[in-house]
C-alpha cells in the first residue's frame, strides 16, 4: 500500500520537504515511491465471479442520488454521463467527452465509477487522456466530480503540485516511474501520469463489479466469420484486433471471454447526387452482426444516419451506448466524403481501452 502525505503537513513546500527528509536524494519524487504498489487496474478479484444478476443495458444517470450529483458537473460542461450496466451489488457510470484538435481528430477523455447498492461511490477511475485542455485535465476533472459529493477535497492541488515537482525533479537512473499517493477523510487517492487518478473510497466496497454485455453484443467467436466475409484479416483466437486492407479501417473489441463487452471500427461515407456510394455492406455483408439482434436495427440506423448527415452523435441507442466521431468534407449538390470512428458499448471499469 503507497504511504500517505499527512493531511496535517502544509502543501507544496511541506510535500518536497518530506520526500527530502525520507529518500535523501534530489528527485524524492520518484524515489519514495519505489517501494509503493499502485493499485491495480483492474482491483483483483472483481470480476472474478459469476453473473450477479447482470444488467447490461444503458441508461441515463437517475435525476438523484449520488451519481446524479457526481455527474452533474460534468454534464454542464459537455461530458456524456450514462448508468453502463448493474448488477445486484452495484452500479457501473462512465463519462465521456471528445475533443477535437486543430487537424480534426477527436481525443476522447473518460471517467469510470463505481457505485454500491447503498448509492455510495465505491471506486473511481480519471485515466490519462491525449485531449488538449488547459492544466492537467485528469485534475480539473476529478475536483469537478469529487467535490460535488466530498466537500474539500483536495485532489486538484495535491496533482498540481506533484506535477509542479515533477517539472523541476533531476531523474536518477534507478528511479522507478513517477507517482504519488494520499488520503483524507473520504478515500485513499494513487495518481501518476501513465494510469492517471485512481480513487478508492474509504466508506463503502464493491466486491462484485458489473459485467454484463449480453443486452447489445454477441461472442467474439460468432461474428468472425462475417467479419471475414466482409473483408477483415481476423485470427480469433486470440487477436481482438482486424484490420480491413481495403479501406485502411480496422475493427476491435474489449472481451470477457468470447463475450463482446465493446466494439470499435471506422467506416467511410461517399455521397454523390444524393445517394450513398459506400454501403455499409461493402464491410458489414450480412450486417452488424456482433450486435445482439434486438439492437441491430436501430443501431444500424443511427450509424447511417450520421453516415448521411456527416454529424456525430453520442448517446444511448435502444439501451445500448453508441458514439459516431465525425470527420467530414463537404462540396457542391450535397455531395460528401466522411470517415467515422463509431464506438458500440462501453467498457469494464478500469480496463483498456477506455
Amino acid at each position: 500500500m503507497f504511504r500517505p502525505f499527512p493531511a496535517s503537513v502544509g502543501r507544496h513546500r511541506a510535500l518536497v520537504l518530506v520526500l527530502l527528509i525520507t529518500c535523501l536524494g534530489p528527485l524524492a519524487l520518484t524515489g519514495c515511491t519505489g517501494s509503493d504498489e499502485s493499485p491495480s487496474l483492474p482491483p483483483a478479484g472483481v470480476y472474478e465471479h459469476d453473473a450477479a444478476s447482470e444488467n447490461s443495458q444503458a441508461e441515463p444517470v437517475r435525476a438523484s442520488g449520488t451519481a446524479w450529483a457526481l455527474t452533474r458537473p460534468l454534464r454542464e460542461v459537455g461530458w456524456f454521463c450514462a448508468q453502463v450496466r448493474a448488477n445486484a451489488d452495484g452500479r457501473a457510470v462512465w463519462c465521456r467527452i471528445g475533443r477535437r484538435n486543430e487537424e480534426g481528430t477527436v481525443h476522447p477523455q473518460t471517467a469510470h465509477f463505481l457505485l454500491d447498492r447503498n448509492d455510495r461511490l465505491a471506486w473511481a477511475w480519471f485515466p490519462t487522456t491525449q485531449a488538449d485542455y488547459e492544466g492537467n485535465p485528469i485534475a480539473v476533472t476529478a475536483a469537478l466530480a469529487l467535490t460535488a459529493i466530498w466537500p474539500g477535497t483536495e485532489v486538484r492541488e495535491e496533482i498540481d503540485d506533484f506535477d509542479s515537482d515533477l517539472r523541476t525533479a533531476i531523474p536518477r537512473p534507478d528511479d522507478d516511474y513517477p507517482r504519488t499517493g494520499w488520503r483524507d477523510t473520504y478515500a485513499d487517492y494513487s495518481y501518476d501520469p501513465l494510469d492517471g487518478l485512481v480513487v478508492t473510497s474509504r466508506d463503502a466496497s464493491l466486491r462484485r463489479w458489473p459485467f454484463g454485455s449480453e443486452h447489445y453484443a454477441t461472442t467474439m467467436s460468432s461474428a468472425v466469420d462475417d467479419l471475414l466475409a466482409g473483408g477483415y484479416d481476423c485470427f480469433y483466437p486470440p487477436q481482438t484486433s482486424c484490420n480491413r486492407p481495403q479501406s485502411n479501417g480496422d475493427f476491435r473489441v474489449n472481451l470477457r471471454g468470447d463475450q463482446i463487452v465493446m466494439a470499435r471500427f471506422g467506416i467511410g461515407s461517399r455521397l454523390k447526387s444524393g445517394r450513398q456510394r459506400h454501403r455499409l455492406t461493402e464491410e458489414f455483408p450480412h450486417g452488424l452482426t456482433f450486435l445482439a439482434e434486438a439492437v441491430r436495427r436501430p443501431v444500424t440506423e443511427r450509424i447511417e444516419q450520421s453516415r448521411r448527415s456527416g454529424t456525430g452523435f453520442v448517446g444511448i441507442v435502444a439501451g445500448t451506448v453508441v458514439i459516431i466521431d465525425a470527420r467530414t468534407n463537404f462540396f457542391g449538390r450535397g455531395d460528401l466524403v466522411g470517415y467515422f470512428d463509431i464506438q458500440i458499448g462501453a467498457p469494464l471499469a478500469a480496463t483498456l481501452p477506455t
